[in-house]
């Protein structure tokens, strides 16, 4: 276990700070080591594994007489020292030859392990591949997983434990927009269970690993035509021993800060156009004072024709209203004023439009008598 440092300067402090858990981690990065016994075929297939993960991997040349799966305690010390997430172990027994132990740390402590055998038959380095258009470092890959062990998705088997590895192993920087230009190496992962050439006749669990250099050509069309070239290394893993993360760790492990995710409006949505849509709740209206607009044929007549007043007219039950020829003569009197056109009796027409209101008043009153 390591002291606690307490930091005696600015620059000490702000060491200290950029280990602390954060809201944002930074991107992971890989140490590889070797046991006092490693293989020079173990030696070349790391030294390719940390040519791909540069910038982000740190390479110790020097051998350790560590035993992962007995004793983690030194492992955790040179993760705390170096700041690293993730650790490669190459060790070579007779027992386990050509044995890759993959690490993962959590809180300077192990959080799962998985040892990956490598198949020295089917083996193939870097430098075996004569391609002479290599990848750039720092290239972010694409990475596939197929076969039966990772179709089905379960993080309690050991296809699940080196899917989680693998992707956490070549992921590289996190980046939420990329180049489609910059999409230049495929790594591919598949599962099988067939007939081991390591130890024995037994069916075993591998892992094939693949590397591609993706190449863009012209097809003539809008699309160009994608080709894969194979550019190394090559290498085909048979699982063996696996230390699952406990419960509660793991639990720890995936929690996320409260502020990580935006919060969420209440009522407040957005549709997949992007547009923004609100729900608005209201009172209950009252319709009752509701102002609306005035019209001149909703205004209750001026004049109580066939004297009913207040203009209302009466029922059809208490019979018919007999009309006088004084009460027609009447009413074509009225419309005529209303036309502003007044007739004598010997039907000349005359123009009334341009005299006072006295003496519109005053014909009518004398044909009414």
């Amino acid at each position: 276990m390591l002291r606690e440092v307490k930091p005696k300067n600015a620059r000490s402090a702000r060491a200290l700070a950029a280990r602390a858990p954060q809201l944002h981690e930074n991107t992971k990065t890989t140490l590889f080591l070797k046991a006092t016994t490693s293989s020079d075929l173990l030696n070349k297939l790391t030294t390719n594994i940390h040519s791909l993960k540069k910038p982000f991997s740190q390479r110790f040349s020097k051998k350790n007489p560590i035993h992962p799966f007995e004793d983690a305690s030194s492992l955790e010390f040179f993760s705390e020292k170096n700041d690293t997430s993730l650790m490669v172990f190459s060790s070579h027994s007779k027992k386990r030859p050509h044995c890759m132990t993959f690490v993962r740390m959590f809180d300077g402590k192990v959080l799962d392990m998985l040892e990956a055998m490598v198949d020295p038959a089917t083996a193939r380095t870097l430098e075996q591949f004569s391609t002479k258009n290599r990848v750039a470092i720092g290239t972010k890959p694409l990475i596939s997983f197929s076969g039966p062990g990772f179709a089905s998705g379960e993080t309690s088997s050991k296809f699940g434990i080196a899917r989680s590895l693998f992707l956490d192993l070549f992921r590289g920087e996190e980046a939420s927009d990329v180049d489609v230009e910059g999409l230049q190496m495929m790594i591919t992962f598949t599962s099988s269970e067939e007939e081991s050439t390591i130890s024995g006749t037994d069916n075993k669990q591998r892992v094939h690993m693949r590397v591609w250099r993706i190449i863009t050509k012209r097809s003539g069309q809008k699309l160009p035509r994608v080709e894969l070239e194979e550019i190394g290394p090559r290498i085909d893993f048979k699982l063996g021993r696996c230390q699952f993360p406990d419960s509660s760790i793991i639990k720890e492990a995936l929690k996320k800060g409260k502020s990580s995710e935006p919060k969420s409006k209440k009522n407040v949505d957005t549709d997949i156009m992007g547009d923004k849509m609100g729900r608005i709740h209201l009172g209950k209206q009252d319709f009752s004072d509701l102002q609306t607009r005035k019209m001149k044929g909703l205004k209750r007549a001026r004049d109580d024709l066939d004297g009913i007043s207040g203009g209302e007219l009466p029922d059809a039950n208490e019979g018919e209203i007999s009309h006088s020829d004084d009460t027609d003569r009447e009413a074509d009197d009225f419309a005529e004023m209303e036309g502003l056109i007044d007739s004598d009796d010997d039907g000349d027409e005359l123009d009334i439009r341009d005299g006072t209101m006295d003496d519109l008043e005053r014909p009518k009153r004398q044909k009414l008598k």
